[in-house]
């Protein structure tokens, strides 16, 4: 059984503000204990795995430095030990230590940190990263989240954390502490955080920065719009790279006879945030034993359970409840998911990049943060 340690209704203490590094913004901190905060650091300082809230989903964690720990993490998620991880840290001072940081990345990090961007971009030699960690790989994904409990409990702990989602390998992403809980029922190597909902309820849009244009490696609710408009300049899709000579590596795996093309960054594989039956996606008819995912205020016919997105058809709300109606769907007597039709702009295009990974054949899985 997980251990938990519920933060969601325990006022922010001043001892853990005094704590904090100089300079650390906490914003609205909501809710949240010192007593559970400290527990939890003093968990990842001696090799253990803890799941935390970010505003995007929650992530498992585990001392970025530590082979041990890190391959905690691969064992109780059974994750493809291929895939490297992101590693979350609490102030972008401390990502120079890890990571080589240039024009472009500094000034995404000006905008969007701390937030829901990750960057990938060369590991320092001297970072004392886990090979695990990165998967061997020249590179490294870095992020700085926002959540006050996910910053509180970084500067705590002291260290760079590797953290995917905290979810078991290829199943759906959790936005609440209880889905953690129910994906990791059977182990006890998990303490976690409850920190309440998931505010944005995807996983952090991955920009890879190491080449002359940044290329989006996976959408999220940073899109490619606002990363255009901080940067001056249009920023590349895997979709635009395909063909192009050189970016192989910026492909997704498919986990077949391609796996030696290894992802630089978490959610790359073709089928991954998947519920444990099957999704089908734009239908405009729900078949006999489906469940509905629907979207907007007009529906097809279903006999099934149905859980709507957004009835106002709002691509933000509808990202935010998106695991969350996946997950209520995924606990019903159904045979299948039908969903409904996205639009594909703005957001959307972080949305139906999740549900096309759901729906795809589960030869390989991975869904992670």
């Amino acid at each position: 059984m997980t251990e938990h340690l519920d933060t969601a209704e325990v006022p922010f203490s001043d001892a853990v503000a005094e704590g904090l590094a100089e300079g650390l913004a906490l914003g609205d901190v909501g809710s949240v204990a010192a007593v559970e905060i400290r527990a939890a650091a003093a968990r990842l300082q001696q090799g253990g795995l803890v799941a935390f809230p970010t505003e995007t989903v929650y992530g498992l964690g585990a001392d970025a430095r530590s082979d041990a720990a890190v391959a905690r993490i691969y064992a109780t998620k059974g994750r493809p030990a291929f895939n490297p991880l992101i590693v979350h840290v609490a102030r972008e001072d401390a990502v120079d230590a890890i990571v080589e940081m240039n024009a472009a990345a500094r000034t995404l990090a000006a905008a969007f940190w701390p937030g829901p961007l990750t960057l990938v971009l060369p590991a320092r030699p001297d970072a004392e990263l886990s090979l695990l960690a990165t998967a061997g790989l020249a590179t490294c994904a870095v992020r700085v989240p926002a959540h006050p409990v996910a910053r509180a409990l970084l500067t705590a702990a002291g260290c760079p954390v590797a953290a995917p989602s905290a979810n078991p390998s290829g199943r759906l992403s959790p936005t609440t502490a209880a889905h953690v809980r129910d994906g990791f029922a059977e182990t006890d190597e998990v303490l976690v955080l409850d920190g309440g909902a998931a505010e944005s309820g995807l996983e952090s849009t991955i920009v890879d920065v190491t080449r002359d244009r940044p290329i989006i490696l996976r959408p999220g609710t940073v899109t490619a719009e606002m990363l255009a408009d901080v940067l001056g300049t249009p920023v590349e899709t895997q979709a635009d790279m395909q063909g192009v000579e050189g970016a192989a590596d910026v492909r997704p795996s498919t986990g077949g006879s391609d796996a030696m093309e290894r992802p630089v960054a978490p959610g790359q594989l073709a089928s991954h945030y998947a519920p444990r039956v099957p999704v089908r996606l734009d239908v405009q008819e729900v078949r006999s034993g489906e469940g509905l995912l629907a979207f907007g205020p007009d529906l097809p016919a279903s006999l099934g359970p149905v859980r709507n997105l957004s009835v106002r058809g709002d691509l933000t709300e509808a990202a935010a409840r998106l695991f969350t109606c996946l997950h209520a769907l995924d606990k019903e007597d159904i045979s299948g998911i039908a969903v409904m039709p996205i639009p594909g702009n703005g957001i959307g295009v972080a949305l139906r990049d999740r549900l096309r990974r759901a729906a795809a054949p589960r030869d390989v899985a991975e869904g992670e943060e």
